[in-house]
């Protein structure tokens, strides 16, 4: 084998990607871009991050692979697909019903795409020098850590930041889940993919909240996704009855991207199947749930993380926008609970509902006269 066998590697490295889940896979330098830095900095300028102060806090990391690891050379950008097999926006005519974003009714995904980095990273020390090459340092991430996934992505190759702001692939549309691994060998980078978005503005005219200012910008503040998960205090009750019944983040704008067509319902591990009691569950059972009763339904699901007081805000919200006067039985009760959100929010429901209440009949006495 010739010492230094770097085509060699790279061609080991990504068919071990696709065995270990992956079905995206590219190469990006680590060196600085001033573009993507100079955005993130007038994003955050603007205040559109909203409440997420951690994204300003630590944004002298995000402006390049570099800045948050000094010893890196590359990044190995990869994608897992995450594209459902039905229509994510089929219950929008369904009040009743709660809806929760595709990504988020199986398992965390957090855990299954950590597992997979981690198990091509030691792939990765392994069997460099195997190629001649030394044993490198790497280390992973996910969406936890301060870096910049979508851009990266799009100069590793993997696909390009559409009008709305997510990555889109050519194979695998608007699901794919994202995934970094740092490392301090120099590889080839890959060709990044030009802009395919065209004069097409669907996901800008899908937005209900018009949570994008112009075309590849997005007003945190705005969308329904931040809202429903980062957002901790009352939502601005003139968006309320803009999230409909969605309760967990919002797939409208990935949903209607024309690129969809290219991608098929494929799930690399069976942990991202839907679980079916979230794929159309009731308001009215969601809205009884306590702190106990709230964990053991999200046990080992990304929605735990906004815990029982937010997601219940979530469902009343849904609840005041759904039409139905039943949900006030499950509703009241929660204009005395003890989080101030919780109650401001159902005392909201109970308000959007009895609009919905017929008046009493005039031909019906409202005293019954008993002798």
């Amino acid at each position: 084998m010739v010492k230094g066998d770097l085509s060699g590697f790279v061609a080991g490295l990504e068919a071990q990607a696709r065995e270990v889940g992956f079905c995206a896979f590219g190469i990006a330098p680590a060196g600085t871009d001033p573009i993507y830095g100079d955005r993130l900095s007038a994003w955050l300028e603007q205040g559109m991050h909203g409440t997420m102060e951690w994204m300003a806090e630590r944004a002298h990391q995000r402006r390049a692979p570099q800045a948050l690891w000094p010893e890196a050379r590359s990044v190995i950008a990869l994608g897992m697909s995450y594209a459902p097999a039905g229509d994510p926006l089929k219950l929008a005519a369904h009040g009743e019903r709660a809806r929760i974003s595709a990504y988020a009714q199986g398992a965390d995904y957090h855990d299954a795409l950590k597992k997979a980095l981690k198990a091509l990273a030691r792939w990765m020390v392994a069997e460099a020098p195997k190629h001649g090459l030394s044993a490198p340092e790497v280390k992973v991430f996910t969406d936890t850590a301060p870096v910049m996934e979508k851009p990266l992505a799009q100069a590793a190759g993997l696909g390009w930041q559409g009008k709305h702001t997510n990555l889109v692939s050519r194979e695998h549309g608007s699901w794919l889940f994202l995934g970094e691994i740092y490392t301090t060998l120099e590889l080839p980078p890959e060709r990044p993919l030009g802009d395919r978005c065209g004069s097409c503005r669907a996901c800008q005219d899908a937005c209900p909240t018009k949570a994008f200012p112009a075309p590849y910008r997005l007003d945190a503040r705005r969308c329904i996704s931040y809202l429903t998960i980062e957002h901790k205090g009352p939502v601005d009750p003139e968006l309320r009855a803009k999230l409909g019944n969605r309760i967990y983040g919002c797939d409208d704008c990935l949903a209607v991207c024309p690129w969809n067509k290219f991608a098929r319902d494929a799930h690399a591990f069976r942990a991202y199947l839907p679980r079916a009691e979230l794929t159309a569950a009731e308001l009215r059972d969601l809205l009884t749930l306590d702190d106990a009763g709230f964990r053991r339904l999200f046990s080992g699901s990304p929605i735990k993380r906004i815990g029982r007081n937010r997601f219940v805000r979530n469902c009343l919200y849904a609840a005041g926008n759904s039409g139905r006067v039943e949900l006030l039985e499950q509703v009241r009760p929660l204009c005395d609970d003890p989080d101030e959100v919780v109650a401001d929010a159902a005392k909201w429901a109970v308000d959007q509902l009895g609009r919905k209440t017929p008046p009493p009949s005039p031909f019906v006495s409202s005293e019954v006269e008993t002798r």
